[in-house]
């Protein structure tokens, strides 16, 4: 995810007050998320095509059935409800992000950056270890930047291009995608400017080096066997040479692109860097006109346009959801049986995890359970690293699960496929969550409870 701003780690989680709800209770604060679920999967499935059934329409269905939970109050005042859902500073800041992405991408395609970008990659990198060392670079660039959303805006349109230059382009793009989107989480988890892993040690009162120290021992396994399994998926790949000389300048707009990301630059401030030496390299060699390039930014920012739309109406069903109180109906449901302090770990990953499928962004599932999840850990002796390792791991995880989540709305918005299609490829995301899981089953690492670190 993206960084948050200085304000975000003061700010406490948005409680909003229930508002009364039939019998049911919480199950029914939660039907709007089902019945999204259900419109979409049901109607997919019965067409045999995901394609079927735009996303967009599945959740204006949802939506509008939320706003008729809300029957208690006015219309206008339901409207309020949703509309102030989707209003919520991290979520417009996500737009924000989408539209500068839309604009970065489409005006480095039409100057020839991509492809210029593809060549040299496909000359330096052997056929065989290509997916291994795209799912590096996603990982490198990811941990170094902070953020899953920038790594995969400066890395998918090249695993698409790369994809079209394999025999079986339509069942190989899924794939590269899926690599440079898993990749992406492992940054997300662990980078010391991931706002997840910020989050997280600040609500559980612990130090980001010694959480990083604890997370690493458990998902840098996972990260060798996900590069172990590409390795062996592409020993027998085979990738056309490029018959053409690769023009490094065209490639200089990637390069500004990564390292002002790799310096700590904000993301925007990155995409704006980006624009403009498309421009300036783009107009300079000749390869468009300046309103080409003009052009070429409107046409990626109108490519946004259904990303936009699902975020904001994602985000105001959650509102919603939180304001008929299924939010914390899920806390509840999750925390009032726990026994053991191995039980106590399953919840905080059962938490954060629910809570994630219903806000689909892992920074605000961890903001709204934060507070009792620490809560939990100091109930039954849970050392903080590890309390921070569980919500952040696991809401990385529930994240690459859900097709209306940033990350892959986003990928598949640039690589021009369904979302549900590059689920069955985030090998990264299923291992990390398996080897969590065992570290939670297993008491992996020994003598985890024994040291308290401090924030």
């Amino acid at each position: 995810m993206n960084r948050p701003n200085s304000a975000i780690m003061n700010r406490p989680a948005d409680h909003t007050t229930p508002c009364n709800t039939t019998d049911g209770g919480g199950w029914l604060a939660l039907s709007p998320l089902f019945v999204f679920l259900t419109f979409y999967l049901v109607f997919s499935l019965l067409a045999h095509d995901f394609y079927s059934v735009p996303i967009t329409v599945a959740f204006m269905v949802a939506s509008a059935y939320s706003l008729f939970l809300l029957r208690g109050l006015p219309l206008d005042e339901r409207i309020k409800v949703y509309s102030r859902g989707a209003a919520h500073s991290n979520l417009l800041m996500m737009v924000w992000i989408f539209i500068l992405a839309g604009a970065f991408a489409y005006s480095a395609k039409q100057m020839g950056a991509i492809q210029a970008t593809v060549d040299l990659c496909l000359s330096v990198l052997p056929s065989r270890l290509l997916l291994a060392g795209l799912f590096l670079a996603a990982c490198f660039i990811s941990l170094s930047v902070g953020t899953s959303v920038g790594t995969i805006v400066a890395l998918v349109p090249i695993a698409t291009g790369i994809a079209s230059s394999i025999d079986n382009f339509q069942s190989t793009t899924p794939l590269l995608v899926g690599i440079v989107v898993g990749g992406a989480y492992f940054g997300d988890n662990l980078s010391f400017i991931s706002d997840t892993t910020i989050v997280a040690t600040q609500t559980q009162g612990c130090r980001m080096s010694d959480k990083f120290r604890m997370n690493a021992r458990i998902v840098v396994p996972a990260a060798v066997v996900v590069m172990l399994v590409y390795v062996a998926l592409g020993w027998h790949m085979t990738v056309p040479p490029v018959a053409r000389e690769v023009d490094f300048v065209l490639v200089i707009p990637y390069l500004i692109v990564l390292l002002s990301a790799l310096g700590g630059m904000n993301v925007m401030m990155v995409l704006v860097l980006g624009i403009l030496s498309t421009g300036v390299i783009g107009i300079g060699r000749g390869t468009y006109r300046f309103f080409e390039w003009l052009n070429a930014m409107g046409e990626g920012i109108l490519s946004m346009g259904e990303l936009i739309i699902v975020t904001l109406m994602a985000a105001g069903m959650v509102g919603v959801i939180r304001q008929l109180g299924g939010i914390d109906f899920i806390l509840h449901a999750l925390t009032r049986r726990i026994l053991g302090r191995r039980g106590a770990e399953l919840s905080l990953a059962g938490l954060v995890v629910f809570t994630n499928f219903c806000t689909a962004n892992n920074t605000i599932a961890i903001l709204t359970v934060g507070n009792l999840a620490r809560d939990i850990s100091q109930r039954f002796g849970i050392d903080p690293r590890r309390s921070a390792s569980i919500l952040d791991t696991f809401s990385c995880f529930a994240q690459a699960l859900i097709p209306y989540g940033a990350q892959l709305l986003m990928a598949s918005s640039l690589a021009l496929i369904n979302p549900i299609e590059i689920i069955p490829y985030l090998y990264y995301p299923f291992v990390m969550g398996l080897f969590m899981l065992l570290s939670i089953l297993l008491g992996y690492p020994r003598g985890m409870g024994e040291e308290r670190s401090v924030a």
